[in-house]
């Protein structure tokens, strides 16, 4: 397949997934039985990100310009390790080793095992080629080059395991936000989805506050209020129920409008239903450091990434900062 080949085929996704039909459907109701994060909701965000931010063809076509793409590029096979926290969360490393020309072998988490698979499947039988350059593997083994994502736990064993090979090695990371005190109810509104999309289980959720002095929290937990009805949800119920019970037991001061739990701790990273904050003194001070920070793959705010864009990255958003792009032409 030439370039102009698998621009095309993934048009014919990009098509398949915007109507939506009901094998689509069962598919994404599948993918929610097997995991109760992945709602149908969060999974069709995932989807309309995906198909807005990835698959429109002249976006292709830009990224593809960017990195000199030709019809001569490609040849080896890359060994993928997917996460599972959100839905759909390693499409882009698929999208990226798909469009290059190189061949994939891919080793999918039990936690997001359906919807990527069924893709495939589909792009396989518009166009049978597809089948010789995407395969799936529970053990991956004699590729040329690898990238895994993990935890820091499991990256420590995918160094080991990858040494020898060229890799992408991602760790765990989060997201932060600065508010100034300024921000406009609309600004919060969509502050609140940087923090409650996808339950806040992404690396580019915010989990973490950084406000000025005498900050005014009401505003920001009434804001909260459009994602209460996460308190009918099972799993984060329990997560929520137990969190409290660690901060009463305790005797942590929190503030919560009923499904999300707000606690001053300096830690980046925070527990499914609970938002960190701290205060700060020198926005400018606070800045430099933060982005030194190799933790964080976010930095939201009125210096920052725009509020409600944290979980809509573009093409040329890699994660943990690593040009994946670039990294699979230097092979």
């Amino acid at each position: 397949m030439n370039l102009q080949k698998r621009i095309e085929i993934l048009q014919a996704l990009q098509q398949y997934l915007l109507n939506n039909d009901e094998e689509w459907q069962q598919v994404r109701l599948k993918s929610f039985s097997k995991n109760g994060w992945f709602t149908d909701e969060f999974t069709g965000l995932a989807v309309q990100n995906i198909c807005n931010g990835f698959l429109q063809k002249e976006k292709l076509q830009q990224w593809a310009e960017h990195y000199h793409l030709d019809d001569n590029v490609g040849g080896k096979n890359i060994g993928i390790v997917m996460a599972g926290n959100i839905p759909l969360v390693g499409f882009h490393d698929f999208l990226s080793v798909f469009i290059s020309g190189h061949k994939q072998t891919i080793k999918l988490s039990s936690k997001d095992d359906v919807l990527l698979k069924h893709m495939v499947k589909k792009m396989t039988g518009w166009e049978p080629a597809v089948g010789d350059y995407v395969c799936f593997a529970e053990m991956l083994k004699g590729s040329d080059a690898y990238i895994a994502t993990g935890s820091n736990n499991s990256a420590r064993y995918f160094e080991q395991y990858f040494s020898k090979y060229p890799h992408i090695i991602r760790r765990n990371r989060s997201s932060v936000a600065i508010l100034d005190g300024s921000e406009t109810p609309e600004e919060l509104g969509a502050l609140a989805d940087d923090v409650n999309i996808y339950f806040g289980l992404g690396c580019r959720n915010v989990t973490k506050l950084f406000v000025p002095a005498a900050y005014d929290f009401v505003p920001l937990l009434k804001t909260f209020d459009k994602y209460k009805y996460f308190a009918d949800h099972h799993k984060y119920k329990n997560n929520y129920d137990y969190q409290l019970s660690i901060a009463l037991l305790n005797n942590i001061f929190y503030m919560t409008n009923g499904s999300v739990l707000m606690i001053e701790n300096d830690a980046i990273f925070s527990a499914i239903s609970q938002l960190n904050y701290s205060f700060y003194q020198d926005e400018k001070k606070l800045i430099a450091e933060l982005s030194c920070n190799e933790d964080i793959q976010c930095i939201c705010g009125h210096a920052g990434i725009t509020f409600g864009q944290a979980q809509r990255p573009s093409l040329m958003d890699y994660a943990d900062g690593a040009d994946t792009m670039q990294f699979l032409l230097s092979l």
